[in-house]
């Protein structure tokens, strides 16, 4: 194992090598380190902060979860350097909020929740995931497993859950993934920290306004679609304005589009791997798929971490943190750790129990969509494996240059 002085989360070397290599350096933080501090990245169009704090044992990530009193999420919002006010402007969502605004909002966006929209979207996620399948029989895939599958499914079902139409599909997907881009030159000018800045900008603006629009629509004619129950919502004379609309769109596919997409695109990948663990799912799919979702999200953590910073000086399990101080937390460090979870480099969808912080800690973030994330990889597989029993991944997986997604950019398959 690598010792803890040679480990820098903050250089994009790191998160370069191959992931058995970053498990080992993590393994080493845990074991060996406290709460470690390292150096902000230098992102030229903000002042380099002070540092952070990785917090990488599970025990730590799940206390700072549940303390937002203490940990919170509104100062700076969730990006590791504090982000300036032109891009909090679009990247300000909920998600970096503390109460009262943020219980507000997961307030208003949690009735458009509802247990029967998502009951209505179940089937919908069905009737897609079958007409991809459908797609892929009549040879009309690409040979991208990221294309043809598993981009796909969460992208329709989120714009449809919106009503964002078909014609804006492309653009939601393009803005996305520049959003989600990390230091990949493939989607954004990492040598250009400024034009990256502007490109970051310029994806934000373009699913606000598409969102926006939609919004003015619907409040002078609303439809059985989730702006429409947002932007007629009243709970307490209170309604979502047209720039939280726009950022928590900007949320939702961002995290329902990208991390869903990621975990199908991954679980493939894995159940090529290990052939095992696929026999054990098709010989008891019903019985076995649900744990086999959980282990999928706690094995590639799709999103590795959000950040918090210390309100007051406090404690965090008997270390020290000081006010003001930006707290890291890794979920896939997390997911990893020794102490909670038994030979936690191994892929078992028997695993039980599986306490996983994949869809976050407990607390007020806990992810608002974990319900349906959950059914569409649930779904996109049983039709996968129904139509294609030998389906495969056949190479590695192209990934995201991202210290933020666990991500594929493309994976090579055959239907077998």
């Amino acid at each position: 194992m690598p010792k803890a002085e040679d480990i820098d989360l903050t250089d994009w070397a790191f998160w370069r090598l191959p992931p058995d290599e970053r498990a080992a350096a993590f393994r080493t933080l845990r074991y060996e380190a406290d709460l470690p501090r390292f150096e902000e990245p230098d992102v030229v169009i903000v002042p380099r902060g002070p540092g952070y704090r990785a917090v990488t044992r599970y025990a730590d990530v799940v206390e700072a979860s549940r303390r937002p009193q203490d940990f919170c999420s509104g100062r700076g919002a969730i990006s590791i350097p504090d982000m300036p006010g032109d891009m909090h402007e679009y990247f300000g969502s909920m998600i970096g909020m503390d109460d009262p605004r943020h219980a507000r909002l997961r307030r208003i966006v949690s009735r458009a929740f509802s247990r029967s929209m998502l009951l209505r979207f179940q089937d919908r996620v069905e009737r897609v995931a079958a007409g991809i399948v459908a797609d892929l029989a009549a040879g009309r895939g690409t040979g991208d497993f990221v294309a043809d599958v598993a981009c796909r499914l969460p992208l329709k079902i989120i714009c449809d859950m919106m009503g964002v139409g078909e014609e804006h599909y492309d653009d939601v997907l393009a803005a996305t993934n520049v959003i989600l881009a990390g230091n990949d030159p493939e989607f954004l000018p990492a040598a250009d920290p400024e034009e990256a800045a502007l490109a970051l900008l310029a994806a934000g603006e373009r699913l606000k306004g598409i969102v926006e629009e939609l919004g003015r629509a619907r409040r002078a004619d609303p439809a059985d679609d989730l702006v429409s129950a947002l932007v007629t919502a009243d709970i307490d004379g209170e309604s979502l304005t047209d720039q939280e609309l726009g950022s928590f769109f900007i949320l939702l596919v961002v995290a329902g589009n990208e991390t869903t997409r990621n975990a199908i695109a991954h679980g493939l990948h894995l159940f090529t791997a290990h052939p095992d663990q696929r026999a054990l799912l098709t010989a008891g799919f019903e019985g076995r798929i649900a744990g086999a979702v959980e282990e999928i999200v706690r094995y590639v953590s799709p999103v590795i971490w959000m950040r918090r910073t210390a309100t007051r000086d406090t404690e965090l399990n008997g270390y020290a943190v000081k006010e003001g101080e930006k707290l890291v937390l890794y979920y896939g460090s997390a997911n990893r750790d020794e102490t909670v979870f038994t030979d936690p480099d191994r892929f078992d969808i028997l695993r039980a129990p599986n306490p996983h912080v994949g869809f976050g800690g407990p607390g007020p973030h806990f992810c608002l969509g974990a319900h349906l994330a959950r059914h569409e990889i649930t779904v996109m597989f049983r039709e996968l494996f129904a139509a294609f029993p030998k389906i495969r991944s056949t190479g590695e997986p192209d990934r995201l240059e991202s210290n933020f997604i666990n991500g594929v950019k493309r994976l090579a398959y055959t239907r077998g």
